[in-house]
Protein backbone atom coordinates (compact mmCIF):
# COMPACT_ATOMS: atom_id res chain seq x y z
CA UNK A 1 0.00 0.00 0.00
CA UNK A 2 0.55 3.85 -0.82
CA UNK A 3 -0.43 6.35 0.94
CA UNK A 4 -0.56 9.83 -0.82
CA UNK A 5 -0.62 8.13 -4.16
CA UNK A 6 -1.73 10.98 -5.75
CA UNK A 7 1.05 12.85 -5.08
CA UNK A 8 4.52 13.90 -6.98
CA UNK A 9 6.45 10.88 -4.35
CA UNK A 10 3.40 8.46 -3.77
CA UNK A 11 2.69 8.07 -7.29
CA UNK A 12 6.62 8.27 -8.05
CA UNK A 13 6.81 5.31 -5.34
CA UNK A 14 3.67 3.41 -7.33
CA UNK A 15 5.42 3.70 -11.02
CA UNK A 16 8.40 1.79 -9.32
CA UNK A 17 6.76 -0.75 -7.32
CA UNK A 18 4.60 -1.69 -10.96
CA UNK A 19 8.10 -1.46 -12.89
CA UNK A 20 10.01 -3.69 -10.25
CA UNK A 21 6.61 -6.43 -11.17
CA UNK A 22 5.07 -6.51 -8.27
CA UNK A 23 1.58 -7.65 -8.58
CA UNK A 24 -0.47 -6.53 -5.68
CA UNK A 25 -0.05 -2.43 -5.24
CA UNK A 26 -2.48 -0.94 -3.84
CA UNK A 27 -2.25 3.05 -4.04
CA UNK A 28 -4.68 4.69 -1.60
CA UNK A 29 -5.89 8.90 -2.50
CA UNK A 30 -7.58 11.28 -0.62
CA UNK A 31 -10.68 10.47 -2.06
CA UNK A 32 -10.58 7.57 -0.83
CA UNK A 33 -9.54 8.43 2.69
CA UNK A 34 -9.32 11.11 4.61
CA UNK A 35 -6.30 10.22 6.85
CA UNK A 36 -6.78 12.95 9.27
CA UNK A 37 -9.38 11.02 10.95
CA UNK A 38 -8.50 8.04 12.47
CA UNK A 39 -11.86 5.95 11.86
CA UNK A 40 -10.96 6.23 7.91
CA UNK A 41 -7.66 5.46 8.45
CA UNK A 42 -8.61 2.22 10.38
CA UNK A 43 -11.49 1.46 8.10
CA UNK A 44 -8.82 1.22 5.09
CA UNK A 45 -6.33 -0.62 6.51
CA UNK A 46 -8.82 -3.65 8.34
CA UNK A 47 -10.17 -3.51 4.49
CA UNK A 48 -7.05 -3.95 2.62
CA UNK A 49 -4.81 -5.57 5.11
CA UNK A 50 -1.21 -4.66 3.46
CA UNK A 51 1.82 -6.32 3.97
CA UNK A 52 3.97 -3.24 3.36
CA UNK A 53 2.92 0.09 3.53
CA UNK A 54 4.83 3.48 2.09
CA UNK A 55 3.61 6.70 4.23
CA UNK A 56 3.83 9.62 1.60
CA UNK A 57 0.64 10.87 2.27
CA UNK A 58 1.89 14.57 3.79
CA UNK A 59 0.70 18.34 3.73
CA UNK A 60 3.66 20.18 2.27
CA UNK A 61 5.17 23.05 0.08
CA UNK A 62 7.46 25.72 0.43
CA UNK A 63 9.18 28.85 2.43
CA UNK A 64 5.69 30.61 1.95
CA UNK A 65 3.02 27.64 2.45
CA UNK A 66 5.21 27.00 5.93
CA UNK A 67 4.94 30.25 6.75
CA UNK A 68 1.67 31.14 5.91
CA UNK A 69 0.07 28.19 7.59
CA UNK A 70 1.92 26.88 10.45
CA UNK A 71 -1.28 25.37 11.85
CA UNK A 72 -2.71 23.57 9.09
CA UNK A 73 1.65 21.56 8.75
CA UNK A 74 1.60 20.68 12.02
CA UNK A 75 -2.08 19.63 12.51
CA UNK A 76 -2.97 17.75 9.50
CA UNK A 77 0.47 15.73 9.03
CA UNK A 78 0.45 14.82 12.71
CA UNK A 79 -3.24 13.74 12.72
CA UNK A 80 -1.72 11.49 9.00
CA UNK A 81 0.90 9.79 10.64
CA UNK A 82 -0.32 9.29 14.07
CA UNK A 83 -3.28 7.68 12.68
CA UNK A 84 -1.26 5.66 9.61
CA UNK A 85 1.53 4.17 12.32
CA UNK A 86 -1.10 2.95 15.43
CA UNK A 87 -3.51 1.86 12.50
CA UNK A 88 -0.39 -0.09 10.89
CA UNK A 89 0.07 -1.98 14.43
CA UNK A 90 -3.36 -2.35 15.60
CA UNK A 91 -3.92 -4.39 11.85
CA UNK A 92 -0.57 -5.90 11.68
CA UNK A 93 1.04 -4.48 9.06
CA UNK A 94 4.89 -6.90 8.50
CA UNK A 95 6.51 -3.36 7.49
CA UNK A 96 6.33 0.45 7.01
CA UNK A 97 8.38 2.93 6.01
CA UNK A 98 7.80 6.90 6.82
CA UNK A 99 8.48 9.58 4.73
CA UNK A 100 9.93 12.39 6.19
CA UNK A 101 11.82 15.86 5.18
CA UNK A 102 15.00 17.17 5.36
CA UNK A 103 13.82 20.19 7.47
CA UNK A 104 13.78 18.14 10.73
CA UNK A 105 17.61 19.25 11.11
CA UNK A 106 18.62 21.77 12.95
CA UNK A 107 19.07 25.48 10.94
CA UNK A 108 23.01 25.46 11.67
CA UNK A 109 23.44 21.64 11.48
CA UNK A 110 27.21 20.89 10.75
CA UNK A 111 27.10 20.01 7.07
CA UNK A 112 26.89 17.54 5.30
CA UNK A 113 24.50 16.49 7.97
CA UNK A 114 24.50 13.32 9.68
CA UNK A 115 21.68 11.02 11.01
CA UNK A 116 22.65 11.80 14.38
CA UNK A 117 22.20 16.15 14.20
CA UNK A 118 18.62 15.06 14.69
CA UNK A 119 17.34 17.60 17.93
CA UNK A 120 20.83 18.75 18.67
CA UNK A 121 19.89 22.78 18.57
CA UNK A 122 16.96 24.98 17.17
CA UNK A 123 15.16 24.31 13.91
CA UNK A 124 14.57 26.50 10.86
CA UNK A 125 11.59 29.10 11.80
CA UNK A 126 10.31 29.08 8.46
CA UNK A 127 9.34 25.47 8.19
CA UNK A 128 9.41 24.85 12.12
CA UNK A 129 5.69 23.45 12.27
CA UNK A 130 6.69 20.75 9.31
CA UNK A 131 9.52 19.79 10.71
CA UNK A 132 7.88 19.17 14.35
CA UNK A 133 5.41 16.93 12.80
CA UNK A 134 8.03 14.89 10.69
CA UNK A 135 10.02 14.47 14.15
CA UNK A 136 7.25 13.58 15.74
CA UNK A 137 6.59 10.64 13.45
CA UNK A 138 10.32 9.50 13.24
CA UNK A 139 10.30 9.08 16.82
CA UNK A 140 6.59 7.43 16.69
CA UNK A 141 7.84 4.62 14.60
CA UNK A 142 11.21 4.21 16.83
CA UNK A 143 8.70 4.23 19.86
CA UNK A 144 6.68 1.38 18.37
CA UNK A 145 9.51 -0.56 17.24
CA UNK A 146 10.71 -0.28 21.21
CA UNK A 147 7.50 -1.18 22.74
CA UNK A 148 6.25 -3.29 20.09
CA UNK A 149 9.01 -5.10 18.18
CA UNK A 150 6.96 -3.08 14.69
CA UNK A 151 9.11 -3.21 11.81
CA UNK A 152 8.58 0.83 11.13
CA UNK A 153 11.66 3.11 9.80
CA UNK A 154 12.19 6.40 8.38
CA UNK A 155 13.21 7.86 5.64
CA UNK A 156 14.32 11.51 5.22
CA UNK A 157 14.83 12.83 1.74
CA UNK A 158 16.32 15.83 0.17
CA UNK A 159 14.96 18.41 -1.11
CA UNK A 160 12.70 16.98 -3.96
CA UNK A 161 11.54 17.43 -7.51
CA UNK A 162 10.18 15.94 -10.24
CA UNK A 163 7.27 14.79 -12.52
CA UNK A 164 4.16 15.56 -10.55
CA UNK A 165 5.14 18.43 -8.99
CA UNK A 166 2.93 21.75 -7.47
CA UNK A 167 4.15 24.30 -10.01
CA UNK A 168 1.74 26.67 -7.90
CA UNK A 169 4.07 29.81 -7.32
CA UNK A 170 3.16 30.82 -4.31
CA UNK A 171 3.14 27.59 -2.40
CA UNK A 172 5.90 25.38 -4.33
CA UNK A 173 8.81 24.27 -3.74
CA UNK A 174 11.88 25.78 -5.14
CA UNK A 175 12.72 24.34 -8.54
CA UNK A 176 8.98 24.11 -10.50
CA UNK A 177 8.11 27.90 -9.08
CA UNK A 178 11.70 28.75 -11.20
CA UNK A 179 10.79 26.53 -13.80
CA UNK A 180 7.31 27.75 -14.26
CA UNK A 181 8.58 31.42 -13.62
CA UNK A 182 11.20 31.27 -16.04
CA UNK A 183 8.89 29.75 -18.89
CA UNK A 184 6.25 32.13 -18.53
CA UNK A 185 8.90 35.10 -18.75
CA UNK A 186 10.07 33.28 -21.81
CA UNK A 187 6.52 32.80 -23.67
CA UNK A 188 6.09 36.53 -22.55
CA UNK A 189 9.46 37.76 -23.79
CA UNK A 190 9.78 39.22 -20.27
CA UNK A 191 13.65 40.71 -19.65
CA UNK A 192 14.10 40.03 -16.63
CA UNK A 193 12.54 37.37 -13.45
CA UNK A 194 13.06 38.51 -9.92
CA UNK A 195 13.48 35.45 -7.33
CA UNK A 196 13.56 34.74 -3.57
CA UNK A 197 16.38 35.77 -1.59
CA UNK A 198 19.87 36.55 -1.87
CA UNK A 199 20.82 33.07 -4.26
CA UNK A 200 23.69 32.41 -1.42
CA UNK A 201 21.68 29.41 0.30
CA UNK A 202 22.91 26.38 -1.13
CA UNK A 203 20.69 22.95 -1.55
CA UNK A 204 20.61 19.70 -2.60
CA UNK A 205 18.29 18.07 -4.90
CA UNK A 206 16.71 14.24 -6.04
CA UNK A 207 14.89 13.31 -8.58
CA UNK A 208 11.27 11.91 -7.83
CA UNK A 209 12.07 8.35 -9.91
CA UNK A 210 15.27 8.26 -7.94
CA UNK A 211 13.68 9.01 -4.39
CA UNK A 212 11.15 6.22 -4.83
CA UNK A 213 13.86 3.61 -6.18
CA UNK A 214 15.66 4.11 -3.08
CA UNK A 215 12.97 4.05 -0.86
CA UNK A 216 11.81 0.45 -2.47
CA UNK A 217 15.33 -0.35 -1.67
CA UNK A 218 15.06 0.76 1.67
CA UNK A 219 11.77 -1.25 2.44
CA UNK A 220 13.96 -4.22 1.20
CA UNK A 221 17.17 -3.72 2.36
CA UNK A 222 16.81 -1.55 6.25
CA UNK A 223 15.44 -2.79 9.44
CA UNK A 224 16.28 0.22 11.95
CA UNK A 225 15.48 0.82 14.03
CA UNK A 226 15.78 4.84 13.20
CA UNK A 227 15.89 6.40 10.06
CA UNK A 228 18.73 6.90 6.85
CA UNK A 229 19.14 10.28 4.83
CA UNK A 230 18.54 9.63 1.43
CA UNK A 231 19.86 12.19 -1.07
CA UNK A 232 23.23 13.31 -3.94
CA UNK A 233 25.17 14.09 -1.00
CA UNK A 234 26.15 17.19 -3.74
CA UNK A 235 24.51 20.41 -3.85
CA UNK A 236 24.77 24.01 -5.31
CA UNK A 237 23.20 27.80 -4.71
CA UNK A 238 20.03 28.66 -5.15
CA UNK A 239 21.92 31.36 -7.84
CA UNK A 240 23.57 28.34 -9.87
CA UNK A 241 20.19 26.47 -9.54
CA UNK A 242 18.14 29.51 -11.33
CA UNK A 243 21.01 29.97 -14.22
CA UNK A 244 20.92 26.10 -14.98
CA UNK A 245 16.93 26.10 -14.63
CA UNK A 246 16.97 29.44 -17.10
CA UNK A 247 18.85 27.73 -19.62
CA UNK A 248 16.90 24.14 -19.33
CA UNK A 249 13.55 26.39 -20.27
CA UNK A 250 15.69 28.98 -22.60
CA UNK A 251 15.20 32.08 -21.05
CA UNK A 252 17.66 34.37 -21.80
CA UNK A 253 16.98 37.63 -20.03
CA UNK A 254 18.47 38.63 -16.42
CA UNK A 255 17.75 37.14 -12.97
CA UNK A 256 17.18 39.25 -10.31
CA UNK A 257 17.48 38.84 -6.67
CA UNK A 258 14.85 40.01 -3.95
CA UNK A 259 17.01 39.97 -0.70
CA UNK A 260 14.20 41.70 1.38
CA UNK A 261 13.07 37.86 0.96
CA UNK A 262 13.81 34.97 3.22
CA UNK A 263 17.05 32.53 1.75
CA UNK A 264 15.76 29.77 4.56
CA UNK A 265 18.57 27.51 6.10
CA UNK A 266 21.79 28.77 4.93
CA UNK A 267 22.53 25.55 3.66
CA UNK A 268 21.08 22.25 3.70
CA UNK A 269 23.08 19.03 2.67
CA UNK A 270 22.58 15.66 3.51
CA UNK A 271 25.41 13.22 4.45
CA UNK A 272 24.40 10.42 2.91
CA UNK A 273 27.64 7.49 3.76
CA UNK A 274 25.16 5.22 5.54
CA UNK A 275 23.14 4.96 2.60
CA UNK A 276 25.80 4.52 0.07
CA UNK A 277 27.12 1.66 2.04
CA UNK A 278 24.01 -0.22 2.19
CA UNK A 279 24.73 0.16 -1.61
CA UNK A 280 21.98 2.28 -3.23
CA UNK A 281 23.51 5.26 -5.01
CA UNK A 282 21.41 8.42 -7.07
CA UNK A 283 21.60 7.77 -10.72
CA UNK A 284 19.85 11.29 -12.20
CA UNK A 285 22.06 14.51 -12.81
CA UNK A 286 20.19 17.72 -11.71
CA UNK A 287 20.52 18.94 -15.52
CA UNK A 288 19.11 15.74 -16.89
CA UNK A 289 16.58 15.64 -14.00
CA UNK A 290 15.38 19.35 -14.65
CA UNK A 291 14.64 18.14 -18.57
CA UNK A 292 12.75 15.52 -17.33
CA UNK A 293 11.05 17.67 -15.06
CA UNK A 294 10.24 20.77 -17.64
CA UNK A 295 9.27 17.97 -20.34
CA UNK A 296 6.61 16.88 -17.83
CA UNK A 297 5.54 20.48 -17.18
CA UNK A 298 5.07 21.18 -20.58
CA UNK A 299 3.01 18.22 -21.50
CA UNK A 300 0.84 18.62 -18.63
CA UNK A 301 1.07 22.39 -17.69
CA UNK A 302 -3.16 22.98 -18.68
CA UNK A 303 -3.93 20.06 -15.87
CA UNK A 304 -0.61 20.40 -13.43
CA UNK A 305 -1.80 21.93 -9.77
CA UNK A 306 -1.12 25.66 -10.04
Amino acid sequence: MVTGAAGMVGSAIVRRLQRAGYGEVRPITRREADLTRQSETLDILEREQPEYLFVASARVGGIHANSTYPAQFLYENLMIENNIIHGAYVCGVSKLLFLGSSCIYPRLASQPITEDALLSDRLEPTNEAYAIAKIAGIKLCDSYHQQYGCRFVSAMPTNIYGPGDNFDLQNSHVIPALLRRFHEARVKAQSTVTCWGTGNARREFLLVDDLADALVFLMTNFEGPGFLNVGTGEDLPIRDLAELTARTVGFEGRIEWDDAKPDGVPRKLLNVERLHALGWRHQTSLTDGLETTYQWYLAHQNTVRK
